[in-house]
Formats: C-alpha cells, sequence, structure tokens
C-alpha cells in the first residue's frame, strides 16, 4: 500500500494492536502519540535499544519494526514472570512483541500478508533497508512511563 493507500483506520489498526497488547500484560493501555511519516529516513526504524523486525510478503510488500529501550523490555520480562534479563531474554521479548504486532494486523489484512519469523538485534547491528517504495509510519507510544515506537512500512506487491 502506497502512502495513499495507507489510511487512516490502517494506522488505527497499529495503534489498537500496541495499546492492547500492553493492556493484556499489565492492565495499563499503551498511549499511542500521533502517528507521523519518516520522508527523510534512510531506514523504516525508530532505533532504540532493542528492535524487533518482521518482513513482509505475499500480496504485501515492507517491514514492520518494533523498537524499544532495554528498560521497558525488562519491565515486561518482570510482568512475564522471567527470573533472568539479559540480551538473550531482551532479544526474544522484542521479537515476540513485533511478532504479535504483526500477526493482528494480518487477522486485518488477510493471508495475502505473509510474515516472516521475527528478527530481534541489538541497538544497529543490523542495517535495515525498506522494501517498500512508500515513507514509513512512524507510531510512537509510551507505556508506563517508557518510550517505544513502531514503525510500519508496507503496501501492496503491485506497487513496490
Amino acid at each position: 500500500m502506497t502512502v495513499a493507500e495507507l489510511r487512516p483506520e490502517h494506522i488505527e489498526l497499529f495503534s489498537t494492536t500496541v495499546t492492547e497488547f500492553f493492556a493484556s500484560i499489565s492492565g495499563d493501555p499503551a498511549i499511542v502519540r500521533s502517528a507521523y511519516l519518516l520522508e527523510n529516513s534512510a531506514d523504516p526504524v525508530l532505533w532504540n535499544d532493542f528492535n524487533g523486525l518482521i518482513e513482509i510478503s505475499g500480496g504485501y510488500v515492507g517491514t514492520v519494526c518494533f523498537s524499544a529501550p532495554r528498560s521497558l523490555l525488562t519491565h515486561v520480562l518482570l510482568l512475564s514472570g522471567e527470573g533472568q534479563y539479559g540480551d538473550e531474554q531482551h532479544l526474544d521479548i522484542v521479537g515476540e512483541i513485533a511478532n504479535q504486532f504483526s500477526g493482528r494486523a494480518r487477522l486485518k489484512f488477510g493471508a495475502a500478508l505473509e510474515i516472516s519469523t521475527p528478527f530481534a538485534f541489538a541497538g544497529r547491528a543490523r542495517q535495515i533497508r525498506g522494501r517498500a517504495k512508500s515513507a514509513p509510519y512512524a507510531i510512537p507510544f509510551s507505556w508506563r512511563g517508557y518510550e517505544a515506537g513502531l514503525v510500519v512500512n508496507i503496501e501492496t506487491a503491485e506497487q513496490a
């Protein structure tokens, strides 16, 4: 989907997914701020301590990337009952969160939205290039005082 095709209800879908995810794990929903275009960004990501990237293919092309600070992920691990808080656990949880966001989006877009296994990495350990021609949308949010974000960069395969 191009920028013209990415309608407010699509952004709302991802925003609602973020809100519902954090409400389900803690009872406290995330507070989503206004989405905006990353028009001048070379990468479809909001860089943070940990990033979880999902590549989209099939009837759509692009990426969905969740980025969060270590402290937010440690808090999620604590709530889930995890007893270890090393990089491995942070990478696992950031990938799982990205996967859940993309999986919920697939319910809206249908089977044509094929989702890769999440790739989780620390910091800027991986170079990311947009697979879609359109500018990515950043969806920043806060949860319990932590700042994080989701970047959606998808379009129909015909547009790519």
